[in-house]
């Protein structure tokens, strides 16, 4: 018996698909060439934390609407930069009630910020975290000594060497009053920063707000810096 070959038969490849702009009706197998016009881009507010977020939005067009912002009355009443890793901040409460800090946060740069006036890195507290009327909450390097260790409510990883700008703020991502500030965004000051004549003095110290003051620097870390003892 003589075995007979099957014809090899080649399907016409092309695009498949009516809705690709060049479709080929004759094709019969897709070969993955489909060419499709880019969607036009849908402008709106792409924050979700805005009053006005526009879920199918694929531009930001700057029209993100906010409420207005009302924090309470936090500051920051010590910032500690020691050797190796004693490094903590200090936040009080000196409003009447209990503060919920899901809606506060420190954000912070690294040394030299990509963009001054920015902050790089968006830091939130723990879930649940509050503090008291009166009373304060420790964000602390994990590796601190245990003396600190024992007063730290969370602890922060990349707490400054003295030249990391943190501040403490209110809000959103894309919405925030700041309270207070350690230092800026706007750059690397060298070693750190200033305070009271005390040269690079975020370094290696530890700052202890005056009992007079009895709210933050709005970001306003200059004047608050001081340039001598009575500042």
């Amino acid at each position: 018996v003589e075995e007979i070959e099957e014809p090899i038969v080649e399907l016409k490849q092309g695009c498949t698909d009516p809705d690709a702009n060049n479709y080929d009706e004759s094709a019969e197998e897709d070969d993955g060439t489909c060419e499709y016009d880019e969607p036009d881009p849908i402008l709106g507010c792409t924050d979700p934390t805005a009053e006005n977020y526009n879920p199918d939005a694929t531009v930001d067009d700057g029209s993100c609407e906010y409420a207005e912002l009302e924090s309470a009355n936090l500051f920051i009443t010590e910032a500690a930069e020691g050797s190796s890793n004693n490094k903590y901040i200090e936040v009080y409460n000196a409003s009447d009630e209990t503060v919920d800090l899901s809606s506060y946060a420190y954000p912070t740069v690294g040394n030299a910020p990509s963009e001054p006036g920015n902050y790089e890195y968006w830091n939130t507290f723990e879930e649940g975290a509050s503090v008291a009327s009166g009373d304060v909450y420790v964000i602390c390097h994990g590796s601190s000594d245990d003396f600190i260790l024992a007063e730290c409510d969370e602890t922060y990883t990349y707490m400054s060497n003295g030249d990391d700008g943190l501040c403490l703020v209110f809000g959103s991502e894309g919405n925030y009053e700041i309270l207070d500030c350690v230092g800026d965004w706007n750059g690397d000051p060298g070693s750190g920063w200033d305070v009271a004549g005390v040269t690079a003095a975020t370094k290696d110290h530890t700052l202890v707000r005056k009992s007079s003051v009895s709210t933050g620097n709005d970001g306003d870390w200059t004047t608050s810096a001081g340039t001598n003892a009575d500042d």
